[in-house]
């Protein structure tokens, strides 16, 4: 929170699916829905953007006004590339984020997100990174307004959408 009470404007830049930079400006005049994940995740993930994308169907036409992210919290492994694969084919709304370590830790900072890299030998590279689910919604203006948590249905998260953008 601002001084004067009101959220701040979480700041960060990093590089899209697509090989472009970008930063959180450059998503200003629409709402955002962002969560925070990573390509190998098995459960958490997955059901957290099939949840979302549930979400985007449910408001129609009206999802024009909304970018829904997803933004890395294992840059090592999620490159531009291992990012639109997994995305494009499954979750085709989402524009996937990724970066350096610095660039992800600064915007993993700006959302006060968890996730730590930890060893697992059961996992891909042998690692795995729990992080926390929630999705954060940022307006038009680039400010915070709210988050949902995991555990949300996805027809509670369309009703605060609409409320919320008036949509």
């Amino acid at each position: 929170m601002s001084a004067a009470g009101r959220p701040t404007e979480p700041c960060w830049t990093l590089t899209d699916h697509h090989g472009r930079r970008v930063t959180a400006h450059d998503f200003r005049g629409r709402y955002q829905l962002v969560f925070f994940g990573f390509t190998h995740c098995k459960v958490v993930c997955p059901r957290a953007l099939g949840k979302l994308t549930m979400v985007l169907e449910l408001i129609g036409g009206l999802s024009e006004q909304i970018q829904p992210l997803y933004i890395s919290v294992d840059p090592a492994r999620d490159t531009p590339e291992v990012m639109r694969a997994f995305l494009e084919d499954r979750f085709p709304s989402f524009l996937g984020l990724t970066g350096s370590e610095e660039e992800i830790e600064t915007a993993r900072d700006a959302f006060r997100v968890f996730a730590v890299r930890r060893d697992d030998p059961d996992e891909p590279d042998g690692y795995a990174v729990p992080h926390s689910s929630l999705t954060y919604l940022i307006g038009p203006d680039g400010h915070y307004i709210t988050h949902y948590p995991d555990v949300v249905e996805a027809e509670h998260v369309a009703e605060g959408l609409k409320d919320i953008a008036g949509i």
